[in-house]
Order: C-alpha cells, then sequence, then structure tokens
C-alpha cells in the first residue's frame, strides 16, 4: 500500500516536533522548556485566583487570560523576524501553559 503524504500527516508531524522540542536536546532547553510551561500555568492560575477572590467576575479573569496570550502572540511574531529561536520556545511553553491553565480553571467552574 502506498502512503500519500497530505496535509493532515504535516500537521501531525508539525506538531509532534514542536511539542517535543520541551522533551528533546541538551538539558538546557529541556529545563527551559517545562519550567516556562509551569511558569504559565502558575501565572494564569495565580491570575486566575486572585481575581475570581477579588471581583467574583469571570468575564475579567477571561479578558486578562486572553490579553497575555495575545501579548505572547505579539511578541512571539517579532521575535520571529529577529530569528532568536531560544525565546521563541519559552514563548511557545508560556502560552501552552496559560491555554491549560485556562482550560484547567473552566472544568473546575463546571462552565
Amino acid at each position: 500500500m502506498k502512503v500519500y503524504k497530505t496535509n493532515f500527516d504535516d500537521f501531525i508531524k508539525s506538531i509532534f516536533t514542536d511539542f517535543s522540542k520541551s522533551f528533546l536536546g541538551p538539558w538546557r532547553s529541556r529545563s527551559l522548556g517545562l519550567l516556562s510551561i509551569l511558569i504559565g500555568f502558575y501565572l494564569a492560575s495565580t491570575i486566575a485566583a486572585f481575581y475570581l477572590q477579588k471581583y467574583n467576575q469571570r468575564i475579567i479573569v477571561v479578558v486578562v487570560l486572553c490579553i497575555f496570550l495575545e501579548l505572547g502572540i505579539r511578541y512571539r511574531n517579532d521575535l520571529m523576524k529577529r530569528k532568536k529561536n531560544s525565546l521563541l520556545h519559552v514563548i511557545d511553553n508560556l502560552r501552552i501553559g496559560i491555554t491549560y491553565a485556562i482550560v484547567l480553571e473552566a472544568f473546575k467552574l463546571g462552565s
């Protein structure tokens, strides 16, 4: 059976290579990747807990976290132009951690 190269296959390969950067390579890149994921999760979860306690409104929490995500995307685009790969890796992992914290908070709130 002949295996065809499809767009979906390219998509899966790109996801695997981007995600595997956090777990492969020298110890410096692995530790930066894992620390940035954990720091992104910690920042998002503390911001969510603080604003939910202070204002008790979910909308404000979501807006603040989405602003952080958008700032990360804008800063990432500037770094791509300058070709700073290690900072790109850190920004991407921060965004992954923030997204994970948002999803986990949504499950905790039951929405």
